[in-house]
């Protein structure tokens, strides 16, 4: 929503009263926009000058700057700039070669530019127009579609062809040319606020999305089903390939087809979404022969708070092409060309290379184990997926609610790492692969104690144990434990996981002295860390994120002690189930032997 006003009638004055303080090094402020600040001892240069309504930044004065646009009228929020508006800023950007003005197709822009380039011709400015209509989803005639985020490229075209000295004729034709080559399709997740509304403009039903957003608040053409990011990759992209302005001819060629893409976000939707969707973008347009060069991903054309994004591709030639990779300085979109080609590029046979791990050898014992091993980490695998959504809530409380996350991606990790290792391993490299995997995928502090506990658990039992006995199960997870301790610095009563866990070690090593059978021992240990996880409601942090929070965590447990514990009651359920399997992995021989395992911090 759009909070930061004074009075919502001047939002757009001041927001640019504003923008120009910041940006005074670059640009000047005119009646009704700004314009670009000269190059010292450059040529006169056309006059590219872009504009519409507030509200679409960085369109469209962040785009004001050698090698884009010179100058750009702003007009109220949404609404189109008035002809005296465009009028002095086309006066003020001029340099005695022409001006061409460009904006999208609406109605109120096509009257108010059109009624200025007529007094902008009759003082003598020759004065063209070029209309951007990009948006495949407003209209089947070409002519009469809107012009979304098709018109950064666009203006990019027109403004690099007037930065390299093209004439008035040249940059107008080719800003014709670049846009019947621009094609866009949008979606909106949510409606945007005006500034001092109380609601969105527009809403859309819970679970859907507008399908073929405009950038004025205007909803989209339907509403479909929420799709997941592979699913609307799919839908944007498909959508375009069938609008593409190139004849059959040449779309049914085995040739490559280039295109300039640009994944553009409405003002709401994360940087780290767009990037998501275009990591399934692009191997699609690839897939369908195409060859994407220099893709944008970002905001570039927005409109308020609007959650959505829309994916629009330029058709290239040769021309199009050089303009495009053309280097471009405004506030709000840089390109430089020899930067980027002074980097050495990575070594692909390199990077592809890889050394595989070479498996030791591992006794049948350690081998069973193994195999135990596996059934328990894909186990764990289902329960922190089912249970994602509680642990988040849990840690939200006093927390950044990560935790459920977290130990999703770092238990996917394992169980795949676990799963790209063949049945001659033993338990020990086996659980250390997990281990790392998990670390390396999950991060954060859950990342690195669960990673490093794995790998003490395995390396604990070994890969030569001739046979794998309860008391060395115990051992084993009491060096699950102490690597915790050792590397978290925490103790009981902290409230963090080894609440849970040091009374489970403490009860698993009683039971096993006294003669129980492996998995009775371990359910029974299993249920006080349940009940020792509920019981850290009481305490307040004492290390951790959660720490600053302390207060705020009373009446809610610990996250990490709630999934310990889930996980601890899970592998006992496995444990369990294969007992009464042929080599079931941890023998159900009982021993007096051992006491006093348990881990004390």
């Amino acid at each position: 929503m759009t909070t930061i006003c004074d009075d919502p009638e001047d939002f757009a004055e001041d927001q640019l009263r504003g923008w120009l303080a910041l940006y005074a090094d670059r640009v000047r402020g005119v009646t009704g926009g700004v314009v670009t600040l000269p190059t010292a001892g450059a040529s006169p240069q056309v006059a590219v000058v872009v504009g519409g309504g507030s509200g679409h930044y960085p369109a469209f004065s962040g785009l004001v700057g050698p090698g884009l646009a010179t100058g750009a009228v702003v007009g109220n929020v949404f609404t189109s700039p008035s002809a005296a508006q465009v009028y002095s800023v086309a006066r003020a950007a001029d340099q005695g070669r022409g001006v061409v003005l460009s904006f999208g197709n609406y109605a109120g822009d096509t009257m108010n530019f059109g009624l200025a380039a007529e007094r902008l011709r009759a003082a003598g400015i020759d004065t063209r127009i070029v209309v951007v209509t990009d948006d495949v989803a407003s209209a089947d005639e070409a002519d009469r579609r809107r012009g979304i985020a098709g018109d950064f490229t666009v203006f990019k075209a027109m403004g690099a062809a007037a930065a390299a000295g093209a004439s008035l004729d040249e940059v107008e034709r080719i800003g014709r040319h670049a846009n019947g080559r621009t094609r866009t399709i949008g979606v909106a997740f949510s409606g945007c606020t005006l500034p001092g509304s109380a609601g969105p403009l527009f809403t859309v039903p819970a679970g859907h999305l507008g399908l073929g957003l405009g950038i004025h608040g205007e909803p989209g053409i339907r509403d479909v089903p929420l799709l997941p990011a592979r699913a609307l990759a799919e839908l944007l992209v498909e959508r375009l390939l069938v609008e593409s302005p190139l004849d059959a001819a040449v779309r049914d060629s085995t040739a490559p087809r280039r295109v300039a893409a640009v994944l553009n976000g409405l003002g709401d939707t994360k940087y780290e979404e767009l990037f998501l969707l275009w990591g399934r973008i692009a191997p699609l347009l690839t897939a369908a022969g195409v060859e994407v060069v220099e893709p944008e991903v970002g905001e570039l054309v927005t409109s308020l708070d609007m959650g959505g994004c829309s994916l629009t591709l330029q058709w290239l030639d040769d021309e199009l092409e050089r303009l495009w990779r053309a280097d471009a300085h405004t506030p709000a979109y840089r390109k430089s060309a020899a930067p980027v080609a002074a980097l050495v590029p990575a070594d692909v046979a390199t990077e592809a290379a890889t050394t595989a791990s070479v498996v030791p050898d591992a006794t049948p014992a350690s081998r069973r184990a193994g195999e135990a091993a596996r059934a328990v980490v894909r186990a764990m695998d289902g329960l922190l997926r089912e249970q994602e959504h509680e642990l988040g809530r849990i840690d939200a409380v006093a927390g950044d609610g990560d935790h459920g996350r977290g130990m999703v991606k770092g238990v996917g990790a394992a169980r795949r790492a676990v799963e790209g290792i063949d049945g001659s391993a033993g338990v020990g490299f086996l659980l250390g692969r997990a281990g790392e995997a998990w670390a390396a995928e999950a991060g954060g502090t859950s990342g690195v104690l669960w990673g490093a506990a794995l790998e003490a658990f395995g390396a604990s039992i070994g890969d030569d144990a001739d046979e794998v006995t309860p008391p060395m199960v115990v051992d084993a997870a009491a060096a699950f434990a102490e690597a915790i301790v050792q590397l978290g610095r925490a103790q009981r009563g902290d409230k963090t996981l080894l609440d849970a866990l040091l009374p489970f070690v403490d009860v698993l090593d009683e039971a096993v002295a006294a003669g129980r059978p492996l998995p009775d021992a371990w359910a029974a240990a299993a249920e006080v860390a349940v009940r020792q996880a509920v019981a850290t409601a009481a305490l307040t942090p004492r290390v951790g994120r959660a720490r600053p929070l302390a207060e705020k965590s009373l009446g809610t447990p610990d996250a990490g002690a709630v999934s310990m514990g889930m996980v601890l009651t899970r592998i006992g359920e496995v444990l369990t189930s294969r007992v009464e399997q042929p080599d079931t992995t941890a023998s159900t021989t009982t021993t007096t032997t051992t006491t006093n395992r348990g881990v004390h911090a």
